[in-house]
């Protein structure tokens, strides 16, 4: 499998169940901030992804945010959820997101990472060794121009991927 792709695919966070991450094998969840718990520099969370995020709690799952951004947008952000973090991952670079398993006391097969982006969240997470789950984002970014051309090569590389899984029968992931 290519660096590039996911072990799943789902519209939103929403759409991860428990039942899906037990399969996996997963105990630990590394979830990325923009676009995937929050539109971009929003520090509030939606009904719907709070309700989420106590279910996965409930069922024994630890969470950890892990973001390139800086500290003073990743600490609040966290400490409202009541979630231990990393700022300034360096993603897609493996560091960060094995400095997270190690802090949950995981190894990095069992922890889940969670994204919006091929090209950090998602290659990060292969590199680490560490199966991975890619989201659209809640919200179009409009304003981060590098972000509207890596977007572009992520539908490219998400339309092949479909296309691939649809060929070898997997559905669910397609």
């Amino acid at each position: 499998m290519s660096l590039f792709y996911p072990t799943i695919y789902r519209r939103r966070i929403t759409d991860l169940s428990v039942e899906l991450m037990h399969r996996l094998g997963v105990q630990g969840i590394l979830l990325d901030v923009d676009n995937t718990l929050t539109p971009h520099d929003d520090p509030t969370v939606d009904a719907s992804i709070l309700a989420w995020l106590d279910t996965v709690r409930q069922a024994g799952f630890l969470l950890m945010v892990v973001s390139n951004n800086s500290d003073e947008r990743v600490r609040p952000f966290a400490e409202k959820l009541g979630l231990g973090y990393q700022a300034k991952a360096a993603k897609p670079l493996p560091h960060g997101y094995r400095a997270a398993a190690r802090a949950m006391g995981f190894s990095p097969r069992h922890c889940l990472v969670v994204g919006d982006q091929i090209f950090t969240d998602i290659l990060g997470a292969n590199l680490a060794g560490m199966p991975s789950v890619l989201l659209e984002p809640i919200e179009p970014e409009v304003k981060q121009k590098f972000i509207v051309f890596k977007r572009r090569i992520e539908r490219l590389l998400m339309r092949n991927a479909r296309q691939r899984r649809r060929r070898e029968g997997d559905y669910e992931n397609a």
